[in-house]
């Protein structure tokens, strides 16, 4: 009896302090978006990298025990307009061909309020990484219409183009600026068992 009562304690207390696992999300390539805006003469000119994938591990009740690994296909920049796209892709802007992906693994991320935090980590573009602070808000969980569940995050930060290594703003007369203002919308759908195993 003494046995089974001291069992039954151990399991309360286990339970009871027993930390959730963070949730595992991949993003969903068809509903998220990496939108910039970027100096162009006088006004501003804006776009889109259409092609985000990775994952997004996170724990809702402490932010801290999440991690994002995402990775941008250079190539899938839309801008509405397919000749400037063209002419983006290239060696003297971004040079989609040589350096085809950009690329995000989180080190560190904390709340810094309810449903709100800061991910660090190390952002690779254009063949150089340097560690990155990126605001995110948590837009919320639920189900879909296709009785899967789905995330929503925000966030935003501005990032100079000449500390990635391009050079298209020293040339004489540029048209195009240096600060890249970011804009990340990104939507997570937990992937089923069956997709799990593959």
């Amino acid at each position: 009896m003494k046995h089974t009562l001291l069992s039954a304690i151990a399991a309360l207390f286990i339970s009871s302090t027993a930390v959730a696992a963070p949730e595992t999300y991949n993003i969903d390539t068809a509903h998220s978006f990496a939108n910039f805006s970027i100096r162009h003469v006088v006004a501003k000119t804006s776009g889109s990298f259409n092609d985000i994938k990775g994952t997004i591990k996170i724990d809702r009740e402490n932010l801290a025990n999440s991690s994002v690994d995402a990775k941008i296909s250079m190539a899938s920049i839309s801008t509405g307009h397919a000749k400037r796209d063209d002419h983006i892709k290239k060696p003297e802007y971004l040079d989609a061909a040589g350096f085809a992906d950009i690329t995000f693994v989180s080190s560190k991320i904390e709340s810094s309020s309810a449903g709100a935090g800061v991910m660090t980590g190390k952002l690779t573009m254009h063949g150089v990484t340097k560690e990155l602070s990126i605001p995110f808000t948590v837009l919320g969980f639920g189900k879909d219409p296709w009785g899967g569940e789905r995330s929503g995050f925000e966030a935003h930060t501005t990032i100079k183009a000449s500390d990635y290594g391009f050079t298209w703003m020293k040339k004489e007369g540029a048209p195009v600026g240096d600060d890249i203002e970011i804009t990340l919308l990104i939507e997570g759908v937990k992937p089923t068992p069956e997709k799990a195993k593959k």
